[in-house]
């Protein structure tokens, strides 16, 4: 079956950006000239998927009128001659099929999961976290699906990580099929450096069965205090095989105030727009 649901967990906090977050979604923190949840839906409907699930939390309206109908904006820019911005604006809400549910309290990704249960039914799906913002000449989600369609089971995304950071993240111990491929034997959530099984870290993309939600429903907080992903894929993988894709593609974790910082630089340093201006720029302010 092919996927064709993805679920975005945007209910967080984004205590690590206060005071911008206060009042605005760290979705909607703006790369460059979109926000960073936009990128990432950008990338789901790229790689075929034509339903998508938020499950928002308290204060995150702001990704719910992105992704409407602006009336009032549409006919302004209309009156105004303005189409490529009109066009824009009118992609936004034509992009999938968007629905939204709630996630009343901030129990972790595995219960914003759970919560997502109605949606998917029987049917495999998409997980994307909204600050991982990866970009690749094929999208990564698509490298994920390809996959999934040699082995019809789970599959996380995976990049090799500098063992000193390795405590930030799911990571895996798993065995190369080749090519992108890897059979996952076991995972780890936020390993110690000297406990982490290898190198090879869980980014924010997964494919799932709703094999998962069954133990989702039973699965006891984790790593701080929270029903963590990582923990139930463990528990299925001890039933059924579990596979990772390494994908190709430039990596940004926008979750961390540096990271944002160094997507911001890289991506800019691609735009046509900036005719180098940028590079010049920054050359300037290094003394290069």
């Amino acid at each position: 079956m092919r996927v064709k649901k993805a679920v975005f967990p945007v209910a967080g906090l984004g205590t690590r950006f206060l005071p911008a977050t206060k009042s605005t979604p760290k979705e909607m923190l703006p790369l460059i000239d979109k926000p960073l949840v936009q990128y990432v839906v950008e990338e789901a409907v790229a790689s075929g998927i034509e339903q998508i699930l938020f499950v928002t939390g308290r204060g995150k309206r702001a990704i719910e009128d992105h992704f409407d109908i602006a009336f009032e904006l549409e006919s302004m820019l209309y009156d105004k001659g303005k189409d490529l911005e009109l066009h824009q604006v009118r992609e936004l809400a034509e992009m999938a099929n968007i629905f939204f549910v709630r996630q009343k309290e901030a129990l972790g990704l595995g219960h914003a999961i759970l919560c997502a249960k109605e949606f998917v039914g029987d049917d495999p799906f998409a997980v994307l976290l909204g600050d991982d913002i990866i970009d690749a000449e094929e999208p990564c989600l698509a490298q994920l699906l390809e996959v999934y369609e040699s082995y019809r089971a789970p599959v996380v995304a995976l990049k090799r990580v500098p063992m000193e950071s390795i405590s930030a993240y799911g990571c895996v111990r798993a065995e190369h099929l080749g090519g992108r491929a890897w059979e996952v034997r076991d995972l780890v959530e936020k390993p110690r450096r000297e406990e982490a099984p290898s190198d090879l870290a869980i980014i924010g993309r997964y494919i799932l069965t709703p094999g998962i939600f069954p133990i989702l429903e039973v699965q006891e907080p984790g790593r701080g205090g929270e029903i963590q992903l990582t923990d139930a894929l463990k528990k299925l993988g001890s039933s059924e095989s579990i596979y990772g894709c390494q994908f190709d593609g430039d990596h940004h974790d926008c979750g961390d105030k540096l990271g944002f910082l160094k997507a911001t630089v890289d991506m800019a340093l691609k735009r046509e727009e900036f005719n180098g201006a940028l590079e010049s720029y920054l050359r300037s302010r290094l003394g290069c």
